[in-house]
């Protein structure tokens, strides 16, 4: 492939603390893949929740392919991830401590040319947080600056 295709998800960082990652495929249609090759997908306030044990990414908007007819797919719909029962277990037990959720932090495509959605096991940040990883990001980019002008 000449170029890849990246669709981040940039709240995540700011809102969460990302504590682990893993990779899951994702269970999409024809039309869903090619509105995903041409970069129209969303993750901002996506999320994922189990069902029937089943793992599931919810508000994760795939714009309608243009060259669609009626068997265009809905733009919300829930998502099934794909991932080994061991994997899934040991989310759902992580998920049922309280402060824990998993979020949706980048869409890409592997080697094999398969979607790959990243996802990571999160807590939630609270306002002092937040506003401690901005001063941190402002202090390194002055940090960067300065060290270039030098």
């Amino acid at each position: 492939m000449s170029k890849t295709i990246e669709i981040l998800n940039r709240k995540a960082s700011h809102l969460y603390f990302l504590v682990q990652s893993y990779e899951a495929g994702i269970q999409l249609t024809g039309t869903e893949v090619k509105s995903v090759r041409s970069g129209k997908a969303n993750l901002s306030d996506s999320y994922c929740n189990f069902d029937n044990g089943q793992l599931y990414a919810h508000h994760i908007h795939i714009s309608e392919y243009e060259q669609g007819s009626i068997q265009n797919h809905d733009p919300k719909r829930p998502r099934k991830l794909l991932l080994n029962r061991s994997e899934l277990k040991k989310l759902e037990r992580k998920i049922s401590e309280k402060g824990m959720t998993i979020v949706p932090i980048k869409m890409y495509f592997s080697e094999r040319g398969m979607i790959k959605l990243e996802i990571s096991l999160a807590t939630g940040k609270k306002s002092f947080d937040k506003r401690e990883t901005l001063k941190e990001k402002d202090v390194k980019r002055d940090m960067d600056r300065n060290f270039k002008t030098r």
